[in-house]
């Protein structure tokens, strides 16, 4: 019977309920003496309890059983998750990853848990300061078990297969050039539909919000109502072979045994949801005139340090659009930055790199490590003949920029087997044009 729904609005207070079970939300209070249907009320609070209004986030969940009712967690060596940023010496060089492998199904079942791999962080949870990149590599979905993430949220990209996602609070669909976000403590089950890959931004201590718009004005970039929330769904089903929950705690992954399904949410309130969101909905802002405005103008979602205008991580993308500056050299340009950039490739060719990166793979450059465009699109881009052009049809790159300084693991570096050690000679070709004589 169920469809599909969804509630609009970045940040809103929603209120939902399952209609098999109408009036399921008590009235006018969150924690009546008895709930309807002989529900239990539960509280899912992603803030601390004081914080300032904007800032305070929490659900109220109304629910068959509360989610306290499991056996204890034990240490589940699962997954290839790590927060541990020491096991590898420190690498400093431009670093780039082919596409990453998906298992073979028959042969090698691994769900999203299972596939989970962590590539680069700094930081660590139990300061709640920090964040992780993660791969996930897939081709069977998650049978009676879900996870939950004690330690942060999960900005979740999809760049092949689609998600059918259950969370307590709904189901939602995420297909590729879509995102979702799964906040700290949400419980959730990932169904695929084959081979399925596609990327995970993790944050510690600070849930993404929109960035501010500044002299933009009052619209513009994510627009707050293209952010989808999903509506209450709920199944009573009994698992007496044993609902596995896990957590992601501490960097490390721990199971629980409980015997009835965690999405038995009939009916829930707040403003702490998971969402999701189209990445073609970007409303792009560019120059019009000459040179690039900073790659920030394409800001998706942030999330914020206690210093004013640096981010613990950004969420960015390049999505297709004109170009039309004038006596400017179009492509990204060359730098060194203070902060570190992950990109990846859901789908098409980065217009500065169109051979070497690829759908699926991923680049790091990593504090003041010089990059830009490679020997080829220079030399293009510079005798290019400056008309309007649309740029990136048909391609959706997108970056993780953080200001902390990012450790890749083992994995990334050596395991994985992905790592393209000859990245470095894309910008050998680059040459001389000096001419003292020529101004």
């Amino acid at each position: 019977w169920f469809i599909l729904q969804y509630m609009s609005g970045f940040g809103n207070e929603h209120a939902s309920e399952d209609p098999r079970c109408p009036g399921a939300l008590p009235e006018g209070q969150n924690n009546p003496q008895v709930c309807p249907y002989g529900l239990y009320a539960e509280q899912l609070s992603g803030s601390a309890f004081t914080c300032p209004r904007p800032t305070n986030k929490r659900s109220w969940l109304y629910r068959i059983l509360p989610s306290v009712c499991h056996k204890p967690f034990k240490p589940l060596e699962e997954g290839h998750l790590t927060h541990d940023w020491d096991e590898i010496e420190p690498d400093p060089n431009q670093l780039r990853w082919k596409p990453f492998e998906i298992p073979k199904a028959p042969q090698n079942k691994m769900d999203f848990v299972s596939g989970l791999h962590t590539l680069c962080g700094a930081g660590e949870p139990r300061g709640r300061n920090g964040i992780a990149v993660h791969i996930f590599v897939c081709n069977t979905s998650m049978t009676d078990r879900c996870l939950y993430n004690s330690d942060g949220d999960f900005l979740i990209v999809p760049q092949q297969g689609k998600l059918l996602i259950t969370t307590e609070f709904g189901k939602m669909l995420v297909e590729p050039n879509e995102i979702c976000v799964i906040q700290q403590g949400m419980r959730f089950s990932v169904e695929v539909f084959g081979e399925t890959r596609g990327y995970i931004l993790e944050v510690y201590g600070a849930h993404f919000e929109l960035p501010d718009l500044g002299p933009i004005g009052a619209n513009g970039l994510a627009n707050p109502r293209d952010f989808l929330v999903p509506v209450a769904w709920y199944e009573d089903r009994q698992v007496p072979g044993g609902y596995t929950v896990i957590s992601k705690y501490q960097g490390k992954l721990f199971a629980a045994q409980q015997d009835y399904s965690p999405y038995n949410v009939v009916a829930w309130h707040g403003n702490y949801t998971p969402y999701k969101y189209h990445l073609e909905k970007f409303m792009v802002i560019n120059a019009v005139a000459f040179d690039h405005a900073d790659p920030s103008i394409f800001t998706v979602l942030t999330a914020k340090t206690t210093r004013a205008g640096v981010a613990l991580a950004d969420f960015v993308i390049f999505p297709p659009r004109w170009g039309v500056a004038n006596n400017t050299f179009r492509p990204p340009y060359y730098h060194r930055n203070c902060m570190s950039e992950f990109m990846g490739l859901i789908k098409g060719h980065y217009e500065a790199k169109e051979e070497g990166f690829q759908p699926g793979g991923g680049s790091l450059h990593s504090m003041m490590t010089p990059h830009g465009p490679d020997a080829d699109c220079f030399e293009k881009a510079s005798k290019a003949k400056l008309e309007p052009e649309r740029v990136a049809d048909g391609t959706m790159a997108f970056m993780f920029e953080s200001s902390l300084s990012l450790a890749v693991t083992k994995w990334g570096l050596q395991t994985s087997n992905r790592l393209d050690k000859n990245y470095y000679k894309c910008w050998e070709p680059l040459k001389s044009h000096f001419n003292p004589k020529c101004k």
